[in-house]
């Protein structure tokens, strides 16, 4: 393992950088990513960001100022990036050859040559927002823009318990970096399609309790995203729906990615840990949060998963 200042002079002597998201990406491995980028290109360097599925239409914000380079790769940097499950469409081609894996995970499974991981930090951009000072580059808006995303985006807009004093200081300076914090605040988590909210009316009628109202699941389809037509990339914030629920510990949210494969979002209260829970499953991620993938028709997986729950619980 690696410190922050063997980083820093690890991508100051490399070039030729991609740089892996993992898959349904999020704000903080697209902003930690993008930011990067942006440290890098500003350098002379060539690096671009390696995307495995769809981002969300508003993250496209988060482009502006990377250039698009051709070249042959040379070095390989993975952000926000827990496990080599987490690839996904990518995991064929990247796994074993990851250079330099970042993340803020606890538990990490990924190989790399050399890693840092930083349990402490609320998201991967905390990391890149440091590593700018290390590396000794001045933040530019667009660079801002990235890290703040990542940065509230991983925090439920500071509302989470992995919000820390650190995480508001980063927060504020990078507020007078760019002007577009409240924009982005605005977009992430307030503003819906109404594709969205009709796929959210179907959403409710999943709700199902058990172990006295302790466990909660819902669940999407392929069908019922078709019928609301709502893409792939703009599912986020679903999960959040059976934690908000009184009482419930433990909020269970399956999304069809293809038939028989559900995306599984776990979110917990109180000493539940969701990253536990999702390592039965070879997932991860953080205490409170974390995800997996679970195979089978709608039922099995939900049987899987809530006798899983019930055993937790």
């Amino acid at each position: 393992m690696v410190n922050l200042l063997s980083v820093a002079q690890i991508l100051k002597e490399k070039d030729n950088i991609e740089i892996l998201t993992h898959h349904y990406p999020d704000g903080d491995t697209l902003g930690s990513a993008y930011a990067l980028c942006l440290m890098l290109q500003t350098m002379g360097k060539n690096a671009r960001v390696i995307t495995s599925g769809t981002p969300a239409q508003k993250y496209d914000f988060l482009k502006n100022g990377v250039i698009e380079q051709e070249f042959e790769r040379e070095f390989v940097v993975s952000v926000d990036v827990a496990a080599p499950s987490l690839l996904g469409e990518n995991q064929a081609e990247y796994e074993g050859i990851i250079d330099l894996c970042i993340d803020h995970h606890r538990i990490n499974s990924i190989v790399a040559k050399e890693k840092f991981v930083d349990a402490d930090s609320a998201s991967a951009s905390e990391i890149i927002f440091r590593l700018s000072k290390a590396m000794e580059i001045a933040l530019t808006a667009d660079m801002a823009a990235c890290i703040y995303t990542g940065v509230s985006t991983d925090t439920g807009c500071f509302r989470y318990s992995n919000t820390t004093p650190e995480t508001l200081r980063i927060a504020a300076e990078l507020m007078e970096i760019t002007p577009d914090w409240h924009r982005i605040n605005t977009v992430m988590f307030e503003m819906k399609s109404k594709e969205k909210l009709r796929l959210e009316r179907m959403v409710y009628r999943t709700l199902e309790y058990f172990c006295d109202g302790k466990g909660a699941l819902i669940y999407t389809t392929l069908e019922m995203q078709e019928e609301a037509g709502v893409p792939d990339g703009e599912l986020e914030g679903l999960a959040s729906i059976p934690r908000q629920i009184e009482g419930v510990l433990l909020g269970i949210t399956m999304k069809e990615k293809e038939k028989g494969i559900y995306k599984v979002s776990v979110r917990t209260n109180e000493n539940v840990n969701a990253a536990e829970f999702c390592a039965l499953f070879g997932g991860g991620g953080h205490n409170a949060a974390a995800g997996c993938t679970v195979e089978g028709t709608l039922e099995e997986a939900k049987e899987k998963l809530i006798k899983a729950a019930q055993e937790v619980l």
